[in-house]
């Protein structure tokens, strides 16, 4: 008989607080609207405690996304609960998420309380979560370095004070599937009407069991898995959703598990994470990284043309990954487009489809082929100028060479408006990020600077991602383009340009909007 696994996604709260991976609350949103189309159970949309952004973020997922339940993390503290619950108070299905250390090195050395204290703290806290909801989910932070008779009696008192889902975590990345798996027998043994709560498990990946540890919680009894896109989340990141999902739909039959994920959107997810974010996926990653279709041995490819299930085991479709065997062509019509991008869990709105078919057009002229990466990189890149800065680039000169200084003329258009200018560089993309700095009139900080070629050959598409800071805040910014100087331009001004409407909001009388009048030239 199968046992039915809830899938709790904690990008958004756990994941963001990867270094780097830190989101608006428009970014949330829309990363939120994607899981809900996944199919996860519950979004853990953030901690409203910590920040008002992250308040605001909350707030927003739980006014406007509909089907899974809405999670707000907060402390065993009254403050941070009252702030959880404002944030949720217009979801459909919210959910807090309230927590506590339990292991004794935490009330030690952090809390520095007994653990008297702490069972009495867990018991407030749970039951002034049930005064504001009905779904209250109690964790003991570092469970698996909690004495388990301990960790039993805390969970008991728990789901006495009305907790419906008790979660046992190994936050630091401690435990073997074996022993995590005799902790969770032992916490269903011990914890009398535990058959009245859902039982969760959330590891993290420090020595890399991340997800061994969640599959093995799972089988020996527990019924919902904490888990990021990606495997994002602190230190060395979190149990990555897509491997947990991909190995209980391989292992259906043995795990006796199922999800209601829809596995053909897994990549797209990826991907959009990945640009939300500006952090790439390694190469390598299980389900959906770059490789994890690829076979470059002979052995391996002979194998493969004689039947893909020899080295496959399950095919790029299931994930909604793309492949390059297949090729596209100028020729090919919108229609075509249409079906190859919902083969890829794709669902371009009309206007959406006839910008990726226009991008798409461009591209088949200048490339030979088209290849199903490369028309992912369009929608990908189509999204980003929808959502990047006001401002696009009308026209980019650059004069580079031997022994010749590299310098750039841009010309940046907003709103019918234009502003030039010209910067020298130690090179041509150096150059072009100066003079688009100072045609906004900001100064930011370029962290970092990558590319890379999307497919093979000397016409690949090369995809730029820059990432910036300025007043304390990041910006990243991302563009496909076959002119990787150009590429690298969008990049850079999608996230500069996203600098500067931040200060603009924040500046008295929008100074800044009245710096660009300044550069911009007569309205075409």
């Amino acid at each position: 008989m199968t046992r039915r696994v809830h899938v709790f996604d904690t990008t958004l709260r756990d994941g963001e607080q990867s270094p780097g991976c830190s989101m608006t609350a428009r970014e949330k949103l829309q990363l939120a609207r994607q899981l809900a189309r996944l199919g996860v159970d519950v979004i853990e949309a953030g901690f409203p405690a910590a920040s008002q952004g992250d308040f605001e973020g909350v707030r927003r997922i739980a006014l406007e996304v509909e089907g899974p339940a809405v999670a707000a993390l907060c402390r065993a503290r009254s403050g941070d609960i009252a702030r959880a619950a404002a944030a949720l108070s217009g979801a459909r299905r919210p959910r807090i998420h309230t927590f506590i250390a339990t292991s004794d090195i935490h009330l030690v050395s952090k809390l520095r309380m007994t653990r008297q204290q702490v069972l009495r703290a867990a018991v407030a806290a749970v039951e002034e979560a049930r005064a504001h909801v009905e779904d209250v989910e109690f964790s003991c932070e570092d469970a698996t370095r909690t004495d388990a008779a301990y960790l039993c009696e805390v969970l008991s008192a728990a789901l006495e004070a009305g907790a419906s889902v008790l979660n046992v975590p190994d936050t630091v990345g401690y435990a073997l599937p074996h022993r995590y798996a005799a902790l969770v027998r032992r916490v269903r043994r011990s914890v009398p009407g535990i058959e009245r709560a859902t039982l969760s498990v959330h590891c993290h990946d420090d020595l890399g069991l991340a997800v061994a540890n969640s599959l093995a919680g799972l089988r020996a009894g527990a019924s919902q898995v904490e888990c990021t896109i990606n495997g994002i989340g602190e230190r060395a990141g979190n149990a990555a959703l897509e491997e947990v999902v991909m190995a209980i739909e391989i292992h259906d039959p043995s795990l006796g598990l199922d999800t209601e994920v829809r596995t053909e959107l897994l990549y797209p997810t990826s991907s959009l994470l990945s640009r939300l974010t500006g952090v790439r996926v390694q190469p390598h990653k299980a389900i959906v990284g770059e490789n994890a279709f690829a076979h470059e041995a002979g052995i391996h490819q002979d194998g493969v043309l004689k039947n893909v299930r020899t080295y496959e085991i399950l095919s790029p479709a299931a994930v909604g990954a793309p492949v390059s065997r297949l090729v596209l062509g100028k020729h090919s019509g919108k229609h075509a487009i249409r079906s190859r991008l919902r083969e890829l869990g794709y669902a371009p709105r009309e206007a959406e489809l006839a910008d990726v078919y226009a991008r798409f057009c461009d591209l088949a002229d200048r490339k030979k082929q088209v290849t199903e990466r490369d028309l992912v990189a369009l929608v990908e890149d189509a999204a980003r100028e929808r959502e990047r800065s006001p401002f696009h680039i009308e026209s980019l000169r650059v004069a580079s060479g031997t022994g010749v200084l590299p310098a750039v003329t841009v010309a940046l258009a907003r709103d019918g408006w234009r502003a030039e200018g010209s910067a020298t560089g130690d090179g041509p993309v150096d150059a072009v990020c100066r003079a688009i700095a100072g045609i906004l009139g900001v100064e930011p900080v370029l962290e970092s600077y990558e590319l890379r070629a999307v497919g093979g050959g000397s016409d690949a598409l090369g995809e730029a991602r820059v990432q910036i800071t300025l007043d304390g805040n990041r910006f990243v910014g991302q563009a496909t383009d076959t002119d990787v100087v150009m590429g690298s331009a969008r990049a850079y001004l999608s996230a500069a340009g996203r600098a500067w409407l931040e200060r603009q909001a924040r500046e008295p009388a929008g100074e800044s909007e009245a710096a660009w009048s300044g550069a911009a030239g007569a309205r075409r």
